[in-house]
Parts: C-alpha cells; structure tokens; sequence
C-alpha cells in the first residue's frame, strides 16, 4: 500500500511496531534522495512513502532515471536518504552510520545482482559461505549451512564447482543461495534475470516463486513488465515517486 503524508500516517509511523504491528518489514516515511550536481540538485527520490509485510512478493518497475535504483539502494541500505525515515524490521536504518549499516544488511538483506557478483575463483559452495564468514559462524558449521542453501536452490551437486564451470541460470542459483544462507528478513533483487536467456529467465523466476511460497519475503526491482508480472504487488516509480501501488490481479485471480 501507498502511505500518504496525513497526520494518522505520521503518528502511526513515529510508533510504528505499537501502531501497524510487527508483521511489517519495510515502513518509508516521505523518503527523499537529493544528489548535488555542480549548482544543480537533483532530486532521485520525491517523497515516497510505502510499507512492505513479512510474506509478500513486490516488484518495484519504472523506466531509465525513475529512481527505482536509488530507492532499491535505500531499501538495501547501501544509502541512505537526505530526509525520511526507514524503519527495516523494527530498526530505525536511516539514522544509522556506515558499520551499523553494513551488519543490518549481512543480517537483514539477502541480495541477489544482475551480474551475479560471484568470486571467480572460489567454488560455489566458499561463495554461499560467504556471508555467514562475514558473520563470525564456525568453518564445519557453515560448510553445512551453506550445502543446505545449495541444496534449497537444486545445486548440490555442484558445491565444489567454480563459477567458470556453472551456466549463467546455475551461476544465479548460486547468488541465490548466498542471498538466502543467512536467512534474511528480505531477498532483494536487483535486474535477476538481466544477463540470462528467456529460458533461463523463466526458471529463475519459478525458482523465486517457489521460495515466496516457503515464507520468504521478495522483492524485484526490474525494468521488464513480464518479470514484474510474476509478482503479487507492483510498485510503479515515475520521476522519484509512487505512480502506482497495486495488487497483482492475475495473481489473485489465480
């Protein structure tokens, strides 16, 4: 749902696990991206308000240069906005400074890139381990953590593969699995499909929805209409802001 700026919606967001309930994960109030351009500021975000729950699978789409990067960035506190606040399960992130942010997004985050961003030369099984090192968890402990990961994502038998050796819909899997091993508040993906074939592309998205029907909390940022139809939410952005918040009526329908 779109929040607009009333004074109910600004109380509600000062106490917002008293008020809306803690099944919310995301809660933006009048969030705003300003970047210095020389004399020129240029608004990326304008003001957007929204609130996403535990369970739901959201696409956020928009053209080139409608802010959907900036605010997916925010979201994944890789920034932070020049004014709003955001709360990311119950913490308030946008007043947090750079080590706060980086332990809120190795616990909260599970991102999953476009270009994958897999260690070449590590085997698939070192980079799902990945963020559980980040998270001090012992080597025989993570080993099997991760192998579990690999397994959720139907990869199990190439653990001990490196990048180089999987196909591009395998080498997503595997940015999949890292995404998911710490188990995350939020799988956050960015373009997911942007580098793989149609084919590839759909078995990917099958593989999203299987794990949004398993509990997990999605959300896709993408500029293709086909992907975004896949989720239950889709959130327009046009010139910084909210054009449209809307339910996925075929996905209700079906």
């Amino acid at each position: 749902m779109h929040l607009q700026n009333n004074d109910q919606t600004n109380v509600a967001l000062e106490t917002p696990d008293a008020v809306l309930g803690s099944s919310t994960i995301i809660r933006m109030q009048d969030i705003w991206r300003t970047y210095d351009m020389g004399l020129e500021k240029v608004h990326a975000l304008r003001g957007v308000s929204l609130e996403v729950k535990k369970g739901e699978y959201v696409a956020i789409v928009g053209p080139s240069g409608s802010g959907k990067s900036t605010l997916m960035n925010i979201i994944g506190c890789l920034d932070t906005p020049t004014k709003g606040k955001y709360w990311l399960n119950g913490k308030l992130v946008s007043e947090m400074n750079d080590d706060q942010l980086a332990k809120i997004r190795n616990k909260e985050i599970g991102f999953v890139f476009q270009m994958f961003n897999l260690l070449p030369r590590a085997t698939a099984l070192h980079n799902v381990e990945l963020p559980l090192i980040y998270a001090g968890v012992p080597a025989s402990k993570r080993h099997e953590i991760a192998m579990r990961a690999l397994e959720a994502v139907e990869l199990g038998d190439r653990a001990h593969h490196r990048p180089n050796e999987l196909s591009g819909g395998q080498r997503q899997r595997v940015a999949i699995a890292r995404a998911l091993v710490n188990n995350p508040s939020i799988l956050l993906a960015d373009e997911p499909t942007g580098a793989l074939d149609s084919k590839t592309s759909i078995e990917i998205m099958e593989l999203f929805e299987k794990l949004h029907s398993e509990g997990n909390t999605i959300i896709i940022v993408t500029h293709e209409r086909d992907i975004a139809a896949r989720a239950h939410r889709i959130i327009t952005i046009r010139d910084g802001m909210i054009e449209s918040d809307l339910p996925n009526e075929r996905k209700i329908i079906a």
